[in-house]
């Protein structure tokens, strides 16, 4: 009576992901404004900087600032394209540099020289039939717009928003299909500086004001979804959040609940842009804390007409929680959401726990909550590698990884979870976003640049690289 899956969809999307701070480089080239990542350097300064309490609106003296540089894809990007396509990519996740279209943020008119530097790069793509999959805005805007209006605090925002996506979709309608609006929307209650380029005053109600900023970056969606789907007819349209699900600590309901405050923190912003309408939970906490948002009489009417097509997801770990305050004491320091240490798993150098069927309870959970169309666009492992003779770098452990959680998105689809693609995150070696390190390794692609911006910055494949290209080559036929 029910067809039985016998693999993955004939169309389907595998490739990598990346975000256009963490490997461009060519920071002010050609036009290009400064960015908020660009005023984020390595070491202890990166994380205080980025949960709202920058120092300075310039770059500072004696201060390394790994986006400045990168890894140069701005001037390489053909020769990294070349080898996604050797690798057999069928799609290639990136993202757009704000700074880089609109300098300013607030300009009267596009930089073309940044428009025509897109065009390029999608017609590389193109050229081997690899999809585009572009995020408007990943986690970067035009430092002007946080000086000088307060990032996403204010409305005015939206405004500004709004024309660099429709530029974006009237000059690319022809070459890219697939969008996402932000990168990891909900990141913005756990790094507002990185996440909406929001500056904390003092005094500052920080809860409020993230609240709002939140409000504003969804109507900003809404509007974005809205435009692409008036602009180019035949696209994909979707939000994308940091996921990954949460297992109580023990069997007392009080953990249980404790999961679902967790999970509901998480999806909130998510279930607005699916659902078009803030959640019953979400009004109760606002009434209950003092919340007051400012909602233009539009706002809703917008956010119910123009929801997402498609979730698409980051997964790198799951969760552990408690309602005991001495289990709460045991917690993990490697991820940006803190977690119990769970005793069931291992975890990776950076401390985040390694759950490949994590992955495939979170992609039923999204399935059964939105009944969407879902789109894995993160998902790899952070490690240090090492560069042998003979240019050799054997990273069995990220194939371990990878292919213990690939063989967990084949169970869900077998589950009846409608996938779209999966992109690893950083198919070549880029700069981490958290640590600003190059060591933190994700890539099939080996990268000779350190911490400090030296090296060569010559490409060099891992084994990874060929075992991720036989995958890709049989469509992941031996996981069914």
């Amino acid at each position: 009576m029910f067809e039985k899956v016998n693999g993955f969809p004939s169309n389907f999307l595998w490739g990598g992901a990346t975000a256009a701070n963490q490997i461009e480089g060519a920071y002010l080239s050609n036009g290009k404004g400064l960015t908020t990542i660009d005023l984020l350097p390595t070491g202890p300064k990166r994380s205080h900087f980025s949960k709202g309490n920058l120092s300075s609106f310039n770059p500072e003296a004696n201060q390394f600032y790994p986006s400045h540089g990168a890894i140069d894809f701005y001037h390489r990007y053909k020769e990294d394209i070349t080898l996604f396509a050797e690798m057999g990519f069928k799609s290639f996740r990136m993202s757009i540099s704000w700074a880089r279209i609109f300098p300013n943020g607030d300009d009267a008119v596009p930089n073309e020289a940044g428009l025509q530097f897109y065009d390029n790069v999608f017609d590389e793509l193109l050229k081997y039939d690899i999809e585009p999959i572009v995020t408007i805005c990943h986690f970067d805007i035009p430092v002007n717009l946080a000086e000088n209006y307060g990032g996403w605090k204010n409305r005015e925002t939206i405004c500004f928003y709004e024309k660099y996506a429709k530029t974006l979709f009237n000059r690319y309608k022809n070459k890219v299909k697939y969008w996402m609006t932000f990168n990891e929307i909900n990141m913005l209650f756990h790094l507002p500086y990185i996440g909406a380029g929001i500056v904390f005053e003092e005094g500052e109600n920080r809860e409020q004001t993230l609240y709002q900023a939140a409000h504003h970056e969804m109507v900003a969606s809404a509007l974005a979804v809205k435009a692409c789907h008036e602009i180019i007819p035949n696209s994909m349209i979707g939000c994308m959040l940091a996921a990954g699900n949460v297992y109580p600590y023990t069997a007392n309901p009080k953990d249980y609940w404790e999961v679902m405050k967790m999970e509901r923190d998480s999806y909130f912003l998510i279930d607005v842009q699916c659902k078009g309408e803030y959640p019953g939970y979400a009004k109760r906490f606002f009434n209950e804390n003092d919340i007051h948002l400012n909602i233009n009489s539009d706002d809703l009417v917008l956010l119910k007409n123009h929801t997402v097509d498609y979730v698409g997801f980051s997964y790198y770990s799951s969760r552990c929680t408690s309602a005991d305050p001495d289990i709460l004491n045991n917690l993990t320091d490697g991820n940006v959401f803190a977690s119990v240490i769970n005793p069931y798993l291992e975890t990776s150098e950076w401390g985040w726990s390694i759950d490949p069927l994590g992955l495939r309870i979170t992609c039923n959970q999204l399935h059964d909550r939105y009944n969407k169309p879902l789109f894995i666009v993160e998902n790899g492992l952070g490690a240090q590698d090492t560069l042998l003779d003979n240019d050799i770098v054997k990273d069995d452990y990220r194939i371990d990884y990878l292919d213990r959680h690939i063989a967990e998105v084949a169970e869900a689809i077998k589950d009846g979870v409608e996938i779209i693609g999966y992109t690893s995150w950083g198919p070549i070696d880029l700069i981490s976003n958290g640590t600003g390190e190059m060591k933190k390794r994700y890539g099939y692609i080996y990268v000779d640049r350190n911490n400090d911006g030296s090296g060569t910055l010559r490409r060099i494949r891992k084994d990874s690289f060929y075992w991720y290209k036989e995958i890709i080559a049989q469509n992941g036929a031996k996981y069914f």
